[in-house]
């Protein structure tokens, strides 16, 4: 009996609470609308919490409500994960209500509502980009602010990233087998976020790549491709003694000695060959200028022989 009780009046509760929310949707008590929005704020019902605040809106605006609702709005919209609509709201209550005192709280809370919405590094990063500016932002506008220390290790996650997607996008171009992409991307990586944590895999990428580049090269530049590679593997050991990438770059060089010294080889025997080839194209040349000069000569001497009139006639001269 007690069991049933309770039941009927947890069903009466509920109830009674949807027949306020629905006389709350079709009232324009605006007093009313905003204790049951408020009730329903209290217990965490956001969704129905944000439907009357929409509905509060126009009711409160010029009032001295109107901050409230919209700063709960605000909330009630980043609790149900409406991180863009929230994160407008709270920069919206910033501006338009400059001399509230919760105007850096609303600051942070828009600048956080980016942050939230940022996605994950495989996709489209505009949105962390996005959010590093309006969490920088805050820093600027409020540059002691305790909440500082919090927003610069959220800059400092979603920077990593942007570095993330970066470094995975060498990688891809690694496993395709586009060394050259994959080196320029990942230089581009170094280049871009200089004390990056990345910085040990990234080289080991770098290494691999210029080392196919150098020795699945075309000929006219393989030397180059030896000798830049050769260079990154000294880097290398240089910047990081002792790591595993240190040891692949010593077994690389080696690999790259050998290849530079057979190609040395290759270069000097065609080199040997072009010198011989140029050699029968003068002898060539020679033989037919002098073929030209004997045949030049000999239809001059025709030409004169051909153009001498024949001795004339002498004849007797009769008296």
């Amino acid at each position: 009996m007690k069991n049933y009780l309770i039941v009927l009046i947890a069903i009466f509760i509920v109830a009674s609470c949807n027949t306020r929310h629905d006389q709350a949707l079709k009232s324009a008590d605006k007093n009313f609308i905003l204790n049951v929005a408020n009730e329903h704020f209290a217990n965490k019902k956001w969704p129905k919490a944000i439907a009357l605040y929409e509905r509060l809106s126009n009711l409160v605006a010029g009032t001295d409500d109107a901050p409230n609702v919209v700063f709960n709005s605000a909330y009630a919209n980043y609790y149900d994960e409406n991180y863009k609509l929230a994160g407008h709201q709270f920069k919206n209550f910033a501006v338009t209500f400059p001399q509230d005192p919760r105007r850096e709280e609303a600051s942070y809370m828009s600048a956080l509502c980016y942050y939230e919405g940022s996605m994950d590094y495989n996709l489209d990063q505009s949105s962390t980009e996005l959010a590093i500016n309006e969490l920088q932002n805050f820093l600027n506008n409020y540059p002691n602010s305790e909440r500082g220390v919090n927003i610069n290790k959220l800059i400092e996650e979603l920077s990593y990233k942007l570095e993330y997607k970066a470094f995975e996008n060498g990688k891809q171009y690694y496993k395709m087998g586009e060394y050259r992409a994959a080196n320029t991307a990942l230089e581009n990586v170094l280049e871009d976020f200089p004390a990056t944590k990345l910085r040990p895999a990234i080289y080991d990428l770098i290494l691999k790549s210029r080392y196919e580049l150098a020795m699945n090269s075309i000929y006219d530049l393989k030397q180059e491709r030896i000798e830049s590679a050769l260079a990154f593997t000294r880097q290398v050991e240089k910047e990081l003694p002792g790591s595993s990438q240190a040891e692949t770059a010593a077994d690389l060089r080696e690999k790259l000695l050998r290849e530079k010294e057979n190609f040395a080889k290759v270069q000097q025997q065609v080199e040997n060959n072009k010198a011989a080839l140029l050699a029968r194209q003068q002898k060539e040349a020679e033989k037919n200028a002098a073929e030209s000069e004997k045949t030049a000569r000999q239809a001059l001497r025709d030409s004169v022989k051909t153009s001498t009139p024949p001795p004339a006639i002498t004849l007797p001269i009769q008296k």
